[in-house]
């Protein structure tokens, strides 16, 4: 061995022809140096400051991995095959060991294990092309994931501890969660003990309760589960009818085997909060006489006000639909010197449909006039509209448990006066003035990506029109074309192969409507005619029937009031209605709320806006 000095110099030349900064290893280096007339362990010190990094290369484990999975294709050095559904599939031990604490476990010697020593090693509950696919996995890192193979491949990966494939089917079944499987992904992942899919899979569950009971699925829900959910406060439900309907629909269903249930699940369902009328029709339509004499017992429990069977003093759940917001908007007012820029809102009043009380939340950045209005996910987002003479793009974003706005990317188009829908994960905004022409575009916000993109056009032109989502389809009815100021037309459009149809007419054209979906219906509410002016009227078109019919009319007139659909009940706030000034005739805001009943095919007074307003968006959360 050189002396240490010798050794230290050499230390320091490699140093400064090295790959570090030039400029960090010449001043380590130089210091040194000048240590180094200290003394020997100065130089060791200084030496060791100046050790360099260890070399790593990216490409080392993709190449190491290549040839293993090389070997066991040409089956060089494997030495144990491994058996599943009739087919052998040659491996190394080492690696699967390495790979899985299932086959480290079954191949440690001191575990004393029978396929320590054995050749074949047999697995009797994979299927043959699956445990193909994990072996792929294991030598290669990669393995496909389909609808057919995910269910099986994720038990087969959770019994062999391949967590990674776990996660990666976990993942999946994240993306393709629906209202027609949610309830058995949710059944598969708590069996598996997969617990980031089992909370994705609940929440996917209460936030969709009401479309996710109209399933097949939903009717061999085990009576566990159904209780569990029925007691949740996290039901996203309009009314509390959705649950008791539910309830009724499962218990029907095998109504031999579970009437034994009939109480325990009723008794989950705030029936205070149900219309006896609801109950009643329930009742009649009842064919077994167990269930019948449960529901007479129940109804009579309510009617004396007794409390013995179910609970009178109820809230509504934490996340049912129980708030309207209206949102925006304008003012004009007879008794005021209208001012524009004044008498925009930048406000939200929202109405607490069982305390029937006005509050006032957080205002928006902006005041807007006739903006898209929608709620997505628990959150409420205003795009576009007008201010002044400036039609918008920019839009922003309401979280009711914050109560506080964030702005969103602005759309490709600004807009006022056009239809704005959620569908699925997104939104979809819809025709409406685009400055000094009217818009036929269609783009859709990627909430996930916050970005806008122009998907497709209208057949033509269109604004000042209704547009709603229903079962993957968007619903466009009335409005204004640069031929025709008031529609009748009705038209679905379908975002995954863009095809249009037409539908059934509306029985009066109009335009500047408020239109909201309530139990399977549109409705159509008000709203300025040709032949009428401001319209009372109200028709509603039954999707499963592509048929139209008339409903008792509003108590008042209005046009472009805000309307919303919330606990079976139909809700018009604010509008305008015409007014004789002394020399001229003026639209004026109108603060009147009213309901419809659509069990009775009556209206009902509700508290008034705090301030009259129209042109605004309502929304229900």
């Amino acid at each position: 061995m050189p002396p240490l000095k010798s050794y230290q110099n050499e230390f320091n030349d490699g140093c400064r022809n090295g790959k570090d900064s030039p400029t960090d290893a010449g001043a380590t280096c130089s210091d040194t140096s000048a240590a180094s007339d200290v003394g020997p362990s100065s130089n060791i010190i200084s030496a060791q400051r100046c050790k360099p990094s260890p070399y790593c290369s990216g490409q080392y484990p993709f190449k190491m991995l290549e040839n293993l999975n090389q070997l066991r294709g040409e089956t060089r050095f494997c030495d144990v095959d491994i058996v599943a559904g009739g087919t052998t599939y040659a491996a190394h031990r080492v690696v699967l060991s390495a790979a899985s604490a299932y086959f480290e476990a079954m191949f440690r010697p001191e575990l004393g294990l029978n396929e320590v020593n054995q050749k074949t090693v047999i697995l009797h509950t994979i299927d043959g092309e699956i445990l193909n696919i994990l072996l792929d996995f294991i030598y290669t890192g990669r393995c496909e994931i389909t609808q057919t193979n995910v269910q099986e491949l994720l038990a087969a990966a959770d019994m062999l501890q391949l967590h990674e494939v776990v996660d990666g089917c976990c993942e999946f079944l994240c993306r393709e969660l629906h209202a027609s499987n949610a309830l058995g992904i949710l059944r598969f992942s708590e069996a598996h003990h997969c617990e980031a899919l089992t909370k994705s899979a609940l929440n996917f569950v209460h936030a969709n309760f009401p479309a996710i009971t109209e399933e097949d699925e939903f009717l061999d829900t085990p009576q566990t589960l159904l209780s569990q959910l029925l007691t949740s406060e996290l039901l996203r439900v309009d009314s509390e009818s959705q649950v008791f309907q539910a309830a009724l629909r499962w218990i029907k269903h095998d109504v031999t085997q579970r009437r034994c249930y009939v109480f325990e699940i009723l008794s989950l369902v705030r029936l205070a909060l149900v219309p006896v009328k609801v109950i009643d029709q329930a009742l009649r339509d009842c064919r077994d006489m167990s269930v019948k004499v449960a529901l007479r017992s129940i109804c009579r429990d309510i009617a004396s006000k007794r409390g013995q069977l179910v609970p009178l003093r109820v809230c509504p759940r934490e996340l049912a639909k129980k708030n309207i917001y209206i949102i925006g908007g304008s003012r004009r007012e007879t008794s005021t010197t209208w001012n524009p820029e004044d008498d925009i809102f930048d406000t939200v009043a929202k109405f607490d449909i069982f305390r029937r009380e006005w509050n006032e939340t957080a205002p928006m950045e902006i005041g807007r006039i006739l903006p898209g209005v929608a709620a997505l996910n628990g959150k409420i987002y205003v795009v576009g509209g007008e201010r002044g003479a400036q039609i918008l793009a920019n839009g922003e974003v309401y979280d009711p448990q914050n109560d506080c706005w964030l702005p969103i990317a602005p759309m490709v188009v600004p807009r006022c006066e056009f239809g704005l829908c959620a569908l699925g994960n997104s939104l979809l905004a819809v025709g409406g003035w685009i400055g000094d022409d009217i818009g036929d575009s269609i783009e859709c916000y990627h909430s996930e990506e916050n970005v806008w993109q122009i998907i497709g056009n209208l057949p033509e032109p269109r604004f000042s029109m209704g547009v709603v989502s229903f079962e993957g389809l968007i619903y466009i009815v009335g409005g204004c074309t640069t031929s025709t100021r008031y529609l009748p037309n009705l038209v679905s459009y379908n975002p995954v192969t863009q095809e249009w149809e037409c539908l059934a007419r509306m029985q009066v054209p109009r335009c500047q409507m408020g239109v909201a979906i309530l139990d399977r219906y549109l409705y159509v509410v008000g709203g300025n005619s040709s032949s009428q002016g401001v319209l009372s009227s109200v028709e509603r078109y039954s999707f499963d029937e592509n048929k139209w019919s008339s409903v008792y009319p509003m108590s008042i007139p209005r046009a472009i009031p805000a309307v919303a659909a919330a606990d079976g009940l139909l809700y018009v706030a604010g509008g305008e209605q015409p007014c004789e000034a002394t020399f001229y005739r003026a639209q004026v805001t109108i603060s009147a709320v009213e309901c419809y009943d659509p069990l009775t095919d009556n209206w009902k007074s509700c508290p008034d806006l705090p301030v009259s307003r129209s042109e605004a968006g309502a929304v229900v959360v």
